[in-house]
């Protein structure tokens, strides 16, 4: 589209144009730094530019396509998701790095496609196309603020009006609907900064006073003990049983807490940002020692990707714009967008680390989401880098730390990482959603990298036009568990919300013990009676010893019941079963030994191996067929 295309197009689109607030905005404009060369910026530099030419690239520039003209085709939805628009911010930011006009041209397309496709009269914009969800609308407001911030002066007067146009429009909707009980809780506290940033572009008091508010109230959604940001999910303010709220690491980490730090950096809100620190402490202890989000327990972890969160836009605003309030964050941000880089393929971010291996296509929403994250951090630009490199609290042996407020353990002895969880919060109405039940969630290794992880108890499309169907007839859970089917319904001690778990330190070690019953998704017993199970974990620096033990007054329960033994392994990796009792798994740099006290059986799988979208990983499953067993993991 020629320069005087886009100019008739704006002039077609807009009705009595206004003209932004030029002193306010150059002002802001000013906070952007030039590039400055770290290993950080490095990576995310070079990472947003592959991703930026790809999108780039899967942009409908045919006009004759209709009503898709303009919009980004994702090649595994096969459709343009309602939210490409976002793309527009990562666009001007490429233009203004490279002086390469398509990216404008590119913005202008998007725009389009965006107000005739889901933009709405009410001023707000809609999830998807064919969707009633407008809470979206936070996210959209911000990606243009900042695209007008930051590179307004790359755009005409027409393209620069019709923007201010538009967002004058959703700030009053979003003023108008979006409180603090709207929707998750991350909605509300990105409206907060949405807010605060267009009120500040447009000089309008309004607006920055609900954002001002929203930022206040937000503050209550820190649980007591850990400060961890609570209600991604509902009930907001009613506890479970074991008193734990809704709490869901990847929202967090990738949302809610950068929204929070962005709004405090804004407006110098000091106090919010001491404890939006405290929170991103607290929030770290779960970052694996290879930069993955261990969100194995959270509420919303149904879109959990390993690296992240499949809608979000990423840690690094929050982790590397602080970095100067605690060394580590410096280390959070660049380790997670390593592992970006190492799940970046063919210019896209895949949703997790064997959807390459497994040949699943990558949904362009983890690209057009991250790339925001990344040019947010590069153009702020002002990045404390550490003069030594801090370690992750993962990297360290610290034997044994309980999360009171999620009921979940963290242990790190040798070159072991792992998770217990008995978190009984669940998302909503929905159920068999994340393991609990005093599930092992994570079992990793410095040299394997993840062993055994937890899944969905039952993947469930819960938010369908964000996740990929999964159309494998033998597909199951990846979670270690003692199951048991009746009548078609199976029942898990991984499904058991009353679970009760006891942790203690033995010497170099430690031992986790949890009793549980096999349940259904709504927490029955089978029909015949309960069936108990007890779980213990040891975990050394050598070893780790998993044993499973359930009991019933129906010997035919027993009988039936069975221990699935998904181990991580990609279709590229060497299975040897020496015999009933012992396997071997090859992997890169290390080789994984298996040895049970009675025998694994290999399950049967559609393709080579069994493959989760949730975290995106591949496995092998065993099976051992009795009620009690034990197995020893050993990596050499």
């Amino acid at each position: 589209m020629s320069r005087q295309s886009r100019r008739a197009f704006i002039r077609t689109t807009t009705a009595g144009s206004v003209g932004w607030a030029t002193a306010k905005f150059n002002g802001l404009a000013a906070l952007a730094a030039p590039f400055v060369a770290d290993d950080l910026y490095s990576l995310s530099h070079s990472l947003s530019a592959t991703w930026a030419g790809r999108l780039l690239g899967l942009q409908i520039t045919d006009a004759t396509q209709g009503i898709d003209y303009g919009g980004i085709r994702c090649p595994s939805f096969h459709h343009i998701h309602g939210r490409i628009g976002d793309t527009i911010y990562p666009f001007m930011h490429m233009a203004r790095r490279t002086g390469d006009v398509r990216y404008i041209d590119a913005s202008v397309l998007l725009f389009r496609w965006m107000e005739a496709n889901v933009s709405q009269p009410d001023g707000s914009w809609l999830n998807e196309k064919n969707d009633k969800w407008k809470g979206i609308t936070v996210f959209t407001v911000i990606a243009l603020c900042e695209a007008l911030r930051f590179h307004g002066a790359l755009m005409d007067d027409n393209f620069k009006s019709a923007l201010h146009n538009r967002l004058l429009k959703a700030g009053e909707w979003i003023n108008t609907n979006v409180n603090i009980d709207y929707g998750n809780i991350n909605y509300p506290i990105s409206a907060s900064y949405a807010l605060s940033l267009l009120g500040t572009l447009l000089d309008n008091g309004k607006f920055r006073e609900k954002g001002r508010l929203l930022a206040q109230q937000a503050t209550k959604f820190f649980t007591q003990n850990n400060r961890f940001v609570f209600g991604e999910g509902t009930p907001y303010y009613e506890p479970s049983k074991k008193g734990c709220f809704s709490v869901d690491l990847g929202y967090n980490v990738e949302e809610s807490l950068p929204s929070l730090a962005l709004y405090g950096l804004l407006n110098k809100d000091e106090e919010l940002l001491q404890l939006v620190t405290a929170s991103l402490q607290t929030h770290m202890e779960f970052m694996l020692p290879d930069g993955g989000w261990d969100n194995s327990w959270g509420t919303r972890n149904y879109k959990w990707t390993y690296w992240g969160s499949r809608t979000s836009d990423g840690c690094q605003p929050a982790y590397a714009l602080l970095a100067n309030r605690d060394a580590r964050f410096y280390s959070v941000a660049l380790k997670n967008t390593q592992l970006l880089q190492q799940n970046t393929h063919n210019g896209l971010l895949y949703g997790g680390p064997h959807y390459i291996t497994h040949r699943v296509l990558p949904s362009v929403h983890h690209t057009f989401c991250h790339i925001k994250a990344l040019s947010t951090m590069l153009d702020h630009g002002h990045l404390h880098r550490p003069a030594t490199p801090a370690l992750l609290p993962r990297e360290t042996n610290y034997g044994l730390r309980f999360f009171e407020d999620i009921q979940t353990w963290l242990v790190a002895t040798g070159k072991y990482r792992a998770t217990v969880t008995g978190y009984d919060r669940e998302y909503k109405a929905m159920h068999n959603g994340h393991a609990t039940g005093g599930a092992l969630s994570m079992l990793w290794h410095q040299q394997t990298g993840p062993l055994l992880v937890a899944s969905m108890n039952a993947y469930q499309l819960v938010e369908a036009g964000n996740m990929q169907t999964d159309a494998d007839p033998l597909s199951m859970p990846l979670t270690f568990r003692a199951e048991l089917t009746a009548n078609g319904v199976v029942y898990r001690n991984i499904a058991c919300l009353d679970a009760t778990v006891n942790a203690s330190v033995q010497g170099e070690g430690v031992v986790i013990q949890a009793n549980s019953r096999l349940v259904d998704e709504r927490q029955n017993d089978p029909p015949q009676g309960p069936v108990y199970c007890q779980a213990e974990y040891i975990f050394t620096p050598e070893k780790i010893v998993l044993s499973l033990y359930c009991k019933s007054n129906l010997a035919a329960h027993l009988n039936d019941i069975r221990i699935v033994v998904p181990v991580i392994a990609t279709s590229q990796e060497k299975v040897e079963m020496v015999n009933d009792k012992n396997v071997y798994i090859y992997k890169a740099s290390a080789s994984l030994h298996l040895h049970a006290d009675t025998p694994l059986t290999r399950l049967r799988t559609t393709a080579d191996r069994l493959f989760n979208f949730v975290p995106g990983l591949q496995a092998v499953p065993f099976v051992i067929h009795k009620a009690a067993g034990s197995i020893v993991i050993s990596v050499h």
